[in-house]
Parts: structure tokens; C-alpha cells; sequence
């Protein structure tokens, strides 16, 4: 009898025919109605899952009986009830390290686009504003021998400081739970205290995983630490920043900018962030380039086929169940 497979989201084409090759395949799909009330029919009798950006927990997953694994195709899990998936002995997979370039490039591209207004100023060119040589208005920030402050220096983080100290010969400052010495001495960079970093850097970067230590880690009491011409990216998970005092600095242009590829609710259809020409919005594409979802798939299809064969998955968030 063949294993079923439950889709949570949409996927890569090829995997799912893969997927369909192998296994009974059920796809939850938004426009048949209630996505919550699709899972709960699907799990009773399925063996794994696979996709990303649903909410898994034991409301929509009480039923099942043999499920095995739910294979995420994303490096972060806080959409999933971990403590719920280990009493349930569910094991649950991500797929770190695949995205971790496209995320720091995206994390520059973002420090590079607020620091020198580019979606302001490219605006404003089209609207035919461009009438004399700009004046301070159009004034961007250098980047150049700056300082790099990086707030989380996993394997994302290293990448953001690398780019900064090799490409911008950038002072490279970081602050995280634990002091990373031998990775900072190669990189240059120095560890500080959280208030320490935002008062000393030129652009603040936060690359750091989401649980309970660091939800809203950044709220007013940090902005206030910042200098008036700091840079902001959050490259790292919407809920890591108080957005409302974020809103606030801006708004007060009491920091200079900001670049943001994450939000407290996704996706983001209507904030007063939109109203703001010193902010950069990105729908959440960090890992978003055709090279970095496929490989991201194929590590999500690969965990799963692994987990339903009987081997276990090489990338497991809760190995022990513990």
C-alpha cells in the first residue's frame, strides 16, 4: 500500500510529480475553503508533509495517527508546535545552510538600497522630479569603511559580516548569545554588548533565529541607542522588532533608515510603513532566487522520502524528540 503524502503548500512542479511517482498524494488547496478543516481530513491516515508557511500545531493536526515527519522547506520553524510534533514523536525537518548566501546578499542589498534612498530616488527620477543637480535631500549614506553591526552571527550572520569586512572593508561589530571567537577572528570582528553595538554602528543587521529570548529584542529602548544616520535591516523574523516603535524612529527620522524583508504579519497588505519614503519593503524573499528554492526543495523532498523509507533525515529540528 503506498504512503501518503500530504502538500501543505505550493511546491516545486517537479518535485511534486516526483512526489505523485511515489506516493499517494493529497494537496491542501486555499480555494476549496477552510485550509485548517483540509489538513485536519488530510493528516488522519497520512505518513509525512511537506511545504512551507502554514501554522502546524495541535488544533489542525489532532487527528493523525501514523504521521512521521513534516518536511519544512524553510530553514525557520516557528510555525510548527514543536513540543506538540515531539509528543507526538512527529519528527520535523528544515533545510538549513542552502539559503544561506541568497539571504546575505539580500541582507546587502537592503543595507545598500535604504543607505543611498534607491526606491526613493528611483521614484523620483521617473516622476521627472530630476529637473537640477540633487540637492541633500537626495543624500544617501557612504557604506565604505563603515561599521557593520550584526546582531546574531549563525551562519547567516557570518555571511552578512563577510561581505561587509572583504567587500566594504567594513569595522565589523556583533553581538550574540554566545561570543564566537574563533569565527571572529577571522572575520575582524568584535563582540559588544546589545547596546553597545547599536551605539557604536553605522548599520545595524538582525540575522537572528526567532524564540523566546529574542522576541521584539528590538523595541524603543534599542532604537534609542542608535545613531541618527544608522541603517536598520531585518533580515531575521518580524517579531524580533517592536514594528510600531520602528514606525515610530522613522517617522521621527530619528534614524536614518531602514530595510525590512520581514513583518509581524505576513504578508503585509496595509502599514503605515508603506507611507514612509525612508523604508525599503520586501515581500519576505530572503531565500527567493530560482537556484535557492529549488535546492531548498529538493533538501525538503529529500528529508521527507528519507524519513517515509525508513532512514533518518539529515536535517532534523527535534532529533530526540526532547
Amino acid at each position: 500500500m503506498r504512503k501518503k503524502v500530504v502538500v501543505f503548500s505550493q511546491i516545486d512542479s517537479e518535485i511534486l510529480s516526483r512526489l505523485e511517482a511515489q506516493y499517494t498524494v493529497v494537496s491542501i488547496n486555499p480555494k476549496l475553503g477552510d485550509v485548517n478543516a483540509q489538513i485536519q481530513a488530510a493528516v488522519q491516515d497520512a505518513d509525512g508533509m511537506i511545504g512551507a508557511g502554514r501554522v502546524l500545531n495541535e488544533v489542525n493536526l489532532a487527528a493523525v495517527n501514523q504521521l512521521k515527519i513534516i518536511s519544512s522547506i524553510s530553514v525557520g520553524y516557528d510555525n510548527y508546535d514543536v513540543n506538540y510534533l515531539n509528543s507526538q514523536h512527529i519528527w520535523l525537518a528544515n533545510t538549513p545552510h542552502v539559503l544561506t548566501e541568497t539571504t546575505a546578499d539580500l541582507a546587502f542589498t537592503l543595507l545598500m538600497s535604504a543607505a543611498r534612498q534607491v526606491p526613493s530616488l528611483d521614484q523620483w527620477t521617473k516622476q521627472g522630479q530630476w529637473k537640477r543637480t540633487v540637492g541633500e535631500a537626495q543624500f544617501g549614506q557612504g557604506i565604505f569603511g563603515k561599521t557593520l553591526g550584526i546582531i546574531g552571527l549563525g551562519n547567516i550572520g557570518a555571511a552578512i559580516a563577510r561581505r561587509g569586512f572583504y567587500g566594504f572593508n567594513m569595522n565589523i561589530l556583533y553581538h550574540n548569545r554566545h561570543e564566537k571567537i574563533e569565527l571572529a577572528q577571522a572575520l575582524n570582528a568584535q563582540y559588544r554588548s546589545l547596546d553597545g553595538l547599536l551605539q557604536q554602528s553605522d548599520f545595524v543587521v538582525v540575522a537572528v533565529d526567532l524564540n523566546s529570548d529574542s522576541k521584539e529584542l528590538i523595541g524603543a529602548k534599542e532604537f534609542k541607542q542608535m545613531q541618527k544616520h544608522a541603517v536598520f535591516v531585518n533580515i531575521a523574523r518580524g517579531s524580533v522588532v517592536d514594528e510600531q516603535a520602528l514606525i515610530d524612529v522613522l517617522k521621527q527620522h530619528k534614524i536614518f533608515a531602514a530595510g525590512l524583508d520581514v513583518y509581524h504579519k505576513e504578508p503585509l497588505q496595509v502599514s503605515e510603513l508603506f507611507e514612509l519614503n525612508n523604508v525599503v519593503t520586501l515581500p519576505h524573499v530572503g531565500s527567493a532566487t530560482a537556484e535557492t528554492r529549488q535546492q531548498m526543495a529538493e533538501l525538503a523532498y529529500k528529508n521527507l522520502v528519507d524519513a517515509l523509507e525508513g532512514r533518518t533525515p539529515r536535517y532534523l529540528v527535534n532529533p530526540d524528540f526532547s
